[in-house]
């Protein structure tokens, strides 16, 4: 298999015989419609190593295999020493630093997350374009999903869709919590089309986090978050309308004297394998200022 193609690949077994070369596609190796819009225009069908018409019929033990082509990356490598957490055929998982931005952009166009998995993936003798799944706030850590091919990105993408995917953070947030578990369903939107700052607002778009305490601490409270949405700012608007804003952040809460960023980490991702479907639970620690930020924060016994 070439560095620069994506190979999906399904033996018929005796159920599917009769079916269509497009029914297999669609259903068994559940290609989209645009995709397979996409590999018929190139010729990247093949029954048994020839390629053929989507409405030929399958055999039992036929093999249908599907070639994509990768678009090449477009983001200039910088050796930043990232930190890989998890890899296989489609999915590149990388526990992102604070003070990272994901991806280039005018501003900022080198020292990017994007830079350094370009960087990585040179090394690996890799080409592929970078396709962010998630994204996190520049002074936010955790873990960032990577689609290494269009497949990739159009699974995952669709177990986001499905509320498939768990996505848990922690917070360092102020104040202590009457209710120590809860939901917050409460819609977020912009007052001007140009605002960076979100608010709760009733023709906001739906937003639902479920919170939960870890730890209470002096006039604090380590918390784990799970997202049922995921909307631009949400836990940080959420937290600071319930008036529990994060400690360090400056746009929804105060500026803090014991870390200079909001204390948010997104801790553990779990998804079925874009593949063979199996559970994958990815996890990552807490980065060294959040955990000397709970240290100090800790109630003396």
């Amino acid at each position: 298999m070439s560095n620069n193609e994506c190979v999906l690949e399904y033996v018929v077994e005796c159920e599917d015989a009769g079916e269509t070369v497009l029914g297999i596609v669609a259903r068994k190796l559940m290609v989209s419609s645009r995709l397979i819009r996409k590999v018929k225009r190139k010729k990247n069908i093949f029954l048994n190593d020839r390629a053929v018409s989507v409405n030929a019929t399958v055999r039992e033990n036929d093999r249908v295999k599907v070639i994509v082509e990768l678009e090449r990356n477009i983001f200039d490598p910088e050796d930043l020493d990232i930190e890989v957490v998890y890899e296989d055929l489609d999915i590149l998982i990388v526990n992102k630093r604070p003070f990272t931005v994901v991806h280039p952009t005018k501003g900022h166009p080198y020292g990017t997350l994007g830079n350094g998995i370009a960087y990585f993936n040179l090394q690996k003798g890799f080409d592929y374009k970078i396709r962010f799944i998630n994204r996190l706030d520049r002074d936010t850590s955790g873990l960032v999903m990577i689609a290494k091919n269009p497949y990739g990105q159009q699974v995952i993408s669709n177990q986001m869709i499905a509320n498939e995917v768990d996505k848990v953070y922690y917070a360092v947030v102020e104040g202590i919590f009457e209710e120590k578990e809860g939901t917050i369903n409460l819609p977020i939107g912009r007052r001007d089309e140009g605002d960076i700052e979100r608010v709760v607002m009733e023709e906001g778009q739906q937003s639902v986090t479920h919170y939960k305490v870890v730890e209470e601490l002096d006039g604090a409270s380590l918390i784990e978050i799970n997202l049922e949405t995921g909307r631009t700012h949400q836990i940080r608007v959420h937290m600071s309308h319930i008036g529990h804003s994060l400690i360090g952040d400056t746009l929804y809460g105060k500026e803090s004297n014991l870390i200079d960023r909001q204390a948010l980490h997104a801790k553990s991702l779990t998804f079925k394998h874009v593949r063979t479907k199996e559970q994958c639970f990815v996890d990552s620690q807490l980065p060294e200022d959040m955990r000397t930020l709970v240290e100090k924060l800790r109630k003396n016994p």
